[in-house]
């Protein structure tokens, strides 16, 4: 009974001594640090002990320990007492009671919280706030993909909260939602304020064949490959780079498709401007060949400023080439300003007018009348090419290779390769053009021959070929001539051409001499009548009483005893 007793009234004194105190397990309660031994701190929170506190637990992300004795610090009561009379306590799960609540609130609110990230994991980042970790996906991190994570770690930055489970103690945090919202804000301003002309600074966003887009901060601008800079530019990679901080102007802006055209060069001076002033047609300037296409390549000039040198302003003597096989890109060349029009931003460019022209230096050196040798390049069915000192080609045509055999058939003589020897008629400098000869190495015989051949006279010819209409005849002074079918007899019945043959000789009279066509008319029938007039003189008339016949009989036989004697 009295053991009985004794239990309630020790009960009843501990109630009275403790009753009055509420129960702070699984509670954050106010503490102060009574002393600070090796890597623990003792703090007391008004218990009938003190509890040990890590120093470890009182570090923020990268920082260190800062902590002192008498300092006031909230700790977490894990358990009163436990086995051995101590009361364990907690500043970590203090810090992550109190995070866990202001983050919930946030997450409520949808408002951003601000974390630090200090380490990296799979797929993401560890992120301190306040107290609670939380998982920063990598595709979270910004809007753009970051080459280098490392400025961003250990600095405070804002956070929207995606999804949390407090129960498992999961967070799942954005950076990039709080820079989206950021730049829509800063785009809606920025539109509101876009005039054309404008000077802005942006960061290259990302880099196509056709230019840049640059990031105008919240909005994005095209920075075309041509409005980069005033020289040429083959890729936009030439000159810039993904991240690269750019000055532009605002050089076309469509308020309803909020298309922003941007430009670079426009900020310096267009190097156009008086271009006619120092780029005077007949000048020479020294360039660098910046491409080649096929029909010729452009020539930098100065930064900004290119002409295009044709191909057929390449070289003078070749034809039908590719502008690569004379320059190659980067070449420093000589060129010379052929036309300028500064309205279409267009120089005209020569370069083979930079190196000797072979016609003039052929004519300097070979002018009309001279002789040389050359080699044949080709033949064709107009005349002979003969190649030329100078890389260049002269040509004679059919009608200049024989004075007497026709060109089709004097041409048939010469062969690719064939050494000749020829004289310059004339020289086209400007047409490119060298006119030869070869029957010119010799004197023209008609011409010769007329000189001592004179109408009405009569020949000795050799027959050389026989057609119906007539007979052709060598007049043995180079000279040939024609003798026509009615003119082979003074006989109707002998005017036949079979009864000639090849080399046999006949006496006739020239009857005509063309110069310009080179022909010789002859006529039998004319000596014949002629004959007949001088026996008629010489040998008797009508009224003597002689016959016809006796007459040119006696004509004809003094006329052979007179050829007998001359040939012997």
């Amino acid at each position: 009974m009295a053991e009985a007793a004794y239990a309630d009234e020790f009960e009843s004194m501990l109630e009275e001594s403790f009753g009055h105190i509420p129960s702070i397990e699984g509670s954050v309660v106010k503490g102060k640090v009574v002393s600070l031994e090796n890597e623990y701190a003792l703090i007391d929170v008004g218990l009938k002990s003190e509890g040990l506190v890590a120093l470890k637990e009182f570090a923020s992300s990268g920082h260190d320990v800062k902590l002192n004795v008498g300092d006031e610090v909230e700790v977490y009561v894990e358990r009163l007492e436990n086995n051995n009379g101590e009361t364990i306590l907690s500043r970590d799960k203090a810090r992550r009671e109190e995070a866990w609540a202001a983050l919930e609130r946030a997450f409520n609110s949808s408002e951003r919280v601000t974390g630090i990230i200090f380490s990296r994991v799979k797929g993401g980042f560890t992120v301190d706030l306040s107290g609670a970790m939380a998982f920063l996906p990598g595709s979270q991190v910004d809007i753009r993909p970051v080459r280098d994570i490392g400025p961003l770690i250990g600095t405070p930055q804002p956070f929207q909260i995606l999804k949390m489970d407090r129960r498992r103690g999961n967070i799942v945090v954005s950076r990039r939602a709080v820079l989206e919202e950021s730049r829509a804000e800063a785009r809606s301003e920025l539109v509101a304020s876009l005039k054309e002309g404008m000077i802005l600074q942006g960061v290259v966003k990302n880099i196509t064949d056709y230019g840049a887009f640059v990031d105008l901060g919240g909005v994005d601008g095209l920075l075309h490959v041509t409005d980069i800079a005033w020289r040429r530019i083959n890729h936009p990679n030439e000159a810039l780079q993904i991240g690269q901080t750019v000055k532009v102007q605002v050089i076309r802006f469509n308020p309803e498709t909020q298309r922003i055209s941007l430009g670079m060069k426009q900020l310096e001076v267009d190097p156009w401007e008086d271009v006619e002033m120092r780029y005077l047609v007949g000048a020479k300037f020294a360039g660098r060949v910046t491409n080649i296409t096929d029909y010729g390549a452009f020539v930098e000039l100065q930064p900004g400023i290119e002409g295009l040198v044709h191909v057929s302003e390449m070289s003078w003597t070749k034809k039908n080439f590719h502008p690569g096989k004379i320059v190659s890109t980067s070449q420093e060349v000589e060129v010379m300003i052929l036309d300028l029009d500064p309205q279409k931003r267009r120089i005209s460019l020569g370069l083979k007018q930079c190196l000797g022209n072979p016609w003039e230096e052929f004519m300097n050196k070979y002018p009309s009348g001279a002789e040389l040798n050359g080699e044949v390049k080709n033949i064709t069915e107009f005349g002979l090419f003969i190649g030329l000192p100078g890389e260049i080609d002269g040509m004679v045509h059919l009608s200049d290779i024989d004075w007497n055999t026709p060109g089709e058939e004097a041409i048939q003589n010469y062969n690719k390769g064939d050494i000749v020897r020829a004289k310059v008629l004339d020289i086209d400098v400007e047409k490119e053009r060298i006119s030869l000869g070869i029957k010119q190495l010799i004197v023209d015989p008609f011409e010769l021959g007329s000189t001592s051949t004179r109408k009405g006279a009569v020949l000795t010819c050799v027959v050389t070929k026989i057609a119906d209409i007539g007979i052709e005849v060598s007049l043995g002074n180079g000279m040939s001539g024609f003798i026509r079918k009615s003119d082979l007899s003074r006989d109707r019945f002998e005017q036949r051409s079979d009864r000639f043959a090849v080399d046999e000789k006949v006496d006739a009279k020239v009857i005509s001499i063309d110069n310009k066509t080179r022909r010789v008319l002859l006529s039998i029938k004319a000596r014949e009548v002629e004959e007949e007039k001088k026996a008629m003189q010489e040998y008797g008339s009508s009224d003597s009483g002689a016959s016809l016949g006796d007459i040119l009989g006696a004509a004809l036989n003094q006329r052979e005893e007179s050829k007998k004697t001359n040939d012997d």
